[in-house]
Formats: structure tokens, sequence, C-alpha cells
């Protein structure tokens, strides 16, 4: 896990403003080389659907990264980013819901609803650091086609992996608790949070193969 690296609710105007100032530009790869195999996007929504039909929620995809269609334009880098910026507010939000029920079942009458949630506030605490720790390596990317770039590239996609991981750990402890509105509540929204981190995972991975053809086809000129 980096060092340093520290849920159905619509994204505040201060994370907007926060999502806005990380997307300056960054080293990217141009729209041509990007998706040259697929219909030709002709604005940046279309260039976001296109894009979201790689991911395992498509729907879901380009809703939560429509609205940012004039700062992604069609940029796959901004695009990436982005997406794994809305999985950090997500994966936050979840956090705080669960720390609020674990302090609330300390004093409750069922030790293993207790225990199921002080883990999942556990894993997805690191969930976030992880996340966090993609989205700060997506600030400081090199130009794509360098060694440089796949090493960073490298990062971000374990780094997501290992918080998709977490994520589906988050529930486990919920199997030998009683079925209930708080179990169904935690379960949700922790099977909500993975699909925004599925859905940036498949970006950075869409945009880290296309980097690295380029750094394959450079070398064989």
């Amino acid at each position: 896990m980096p060092i340093g690296m520290n849920i159905k609710h619509p994204l505040s105007p201060l994370f907007l403003t926060f999502l806005f100032f990380y997307l300056h530009p960054i080293p990217t790869l141009c729209s041509a080389n990007y998706d040259a195999n697929t219909t030709t996007p002709s604005n940046a929504t279309d260039f976001i659907r296109i894009s979201c039909s790689a991911t395992l929620y498509p729907d879901l995809c380009f809703a939560s990264l429509s609205g940012y269609a004039n700062a992604i334009q069609q940029d796959p880098a901004r695009l990436a980013r982005t997406a794994i910026g809305v999985s950090l507010s997500r994966a936050r939000h979840m956090v705080a819901f669960v720390s609020n029920l674990s302090r609330e079942a300390d004093y409750g009458a069922d030790p293993r609803a207790s225990s199921a949630l002080h883990d999942c506030f556990s894993n997805m605490g690191d969930a976030v650091d992880e996340i966090r720790g993609s989205l700060n390596e997506m600030r400081r990317l090199v130009n794509p086609g360098s060694e440089s770039f796949r090493f960073q590239m490298g990062n971000v996609q374990t780094w997501m992996s290992a918080a998709l991981t977490d994520e589906e750990t988050c529930t486990d402890g919920f199997e030998d608790v009683g079925d209930g509105p708080m179990k169904t509540a935690v379960c949700e929204r922790a099977a909500n949070v993975k699909k925004f981190t599925s859905n940036a995972l498949a970006l950075a991975n869409s945009y880290a193969e296309k980097g690295t053809h380029k750094l394959l086809n450079e070398k064989n000129v």
C-alpha cells in the first residue's frame, strides 16, 4: 500500500470543485490513437459513452461521468482520473456510513454485527488509501509510451485492484450476522461502491493498454 495514503449520496459541490482542480492538463494519448477500432466520438459525451462500454457497469459509468464532459473532453487520461476521483468519493462516504454504524453497534447486543462492522470499516479505509494513491499517481503521470508511464500505470492498476478486493472483503463478516436492515444497508452500499471502483479500474486498464501499445510501436519503428 502506498505510504502516506491515509455512499449512495449525490456528489457535493465541494467535491466537484476538488475534482475540477485535479483535472489540470496531464500527458495523454490523442483520441485518434486511443480508440481507433470504435466509432469516432463526435463530442465529449459520446466519447464517455463509448469508453464506458468497456466497463462492467456502462450505464452507471456514463451516468456518473457525463456530468464532467466539459472537463474530460475526449481525453482518456482525464476520463480515468475522473472515474478514480468519483470512486474515491463513494468509498469515503461508505467509510463514514460504516463508522457511524460501528459506534452504534458497540452498544448493541450482537457482538458478531459489531465485529463485522469494524472489519468492514478497516477494509474500506484501506480501499480509500489505495484509491487515493491511484489518484495521486495519475496526477504525476509522465508521457504515454515511456517506461515510466508503464510503471506508474502499473501502480494505479495494482492499487485499484487492491481497493476492489478490500471492498469485496468488507462484507465477508456479515455472513454470520442475521438478516436485518443494518446488514442489508451495508451490503447494498458496499456493492454499489464496488461498481464505481470496478468501472474506474476498467478505464485505467484501457488507458494503460493504449499507452503500452504506443511504447511497443515506438520501439518497433
